[in-house]
């Protein structure tokens, strides 16, 4: 990926394969950081242990997969109130408690002002997985909070994920940034371009012969 990204002509100044002020830039290294994310929220009691299986969840209506949507909890382990009693986040998931009916707000630099209700467009959500890992959410938001991000831009299936990490930022003393959804780039069937669905990749490209140019004025004319 750092190949194909420097052969199309983009430079950057931090990273993983460069370091800076900011420093580790994989995410399997700052595991610590995301634990003491995870201490706050559990210690605010904002975040419960939910022991319900995949097989319990099953009946929940699953979202479509072009978005990174969840299905809405259904609330089976919410009244829990034990969060202080875990050392450790490993063994369960951990689920944010939402708060229900609360309109979360917020304006993008390129759609304008946006509103998903807590509960309704989306329900309590995983933080940390079962198998130990930090779910997506808490990690974005943990490493934007620390490596002083002012401005997000990404695509817009990512929409409603900006309330969700929006309730993070808020309850880890986080100020949030600005956010830019892009639409996302189809292929000629309007589907979007993705791995999951076998989509030509830039190395792909490069071995068709396609030189840089032609790739970067063809992503433009796809995204205008």
């Amino acid at each position: 990926m750092y190949e194909d990204l420097r052969w199309l002509g983009l430079r950057w100044t931090e990273g993983p394969d460069c370091g800076g002020h900011c420093a580790p830039y994989s995410q399997s290294q700052r595991r610590e950081r995301y634990l003491e994310a995870w201490r706050t929220l559990r210690d605010q009691e904002v975040i419960y242990p939910c022991t319900c299986s995949r097989r319990e969840l099953a009946a929940v209506v699953s979202a479509p997969n072009d978005s990174d949507d969840e299905p809405l909890y259904p609330g089976t382990c919410r009244q829990r109130r034990d969060a202080r009693v875990y050392e450790t986040p490993s063994g369960v998931n951990w689920r944010f408690r939402i708060p229900d009916g609360e309109a979360i707000t917020f304006t993008d630099q390129r759609l304008g002002g946006q509103t998903f209700t807590a509960g309704r467009d989306f329900g309590d959500f995983v933080i940390w997985r079962r198998d130990d890992v930090p779910a997506y959410q808490i990690a974005v938001t943990v490493d934007d909070a620390l490596m002083n991000i002012t401005e997000v831009v990404r695509g817009a299936d990512l929409l409603k994920s900006t309330a969700r990490q929006i309730l993070l930022f808020r309850a880890l003393g986080y100020r949030v940034p600005d956010y830019y959804h892009c639409d996302l780039v189809r292929d000629a069937s309007g589907l979007r371009m993705a791995k999951r669905h076998d989509s030509a990749s830039i190395r792909a490209l490069r071995e068709r012969g396609l030189g840089s140019q032609q790739i970067l004025q063809e992503a433009e004319r796809l995204t205008q």
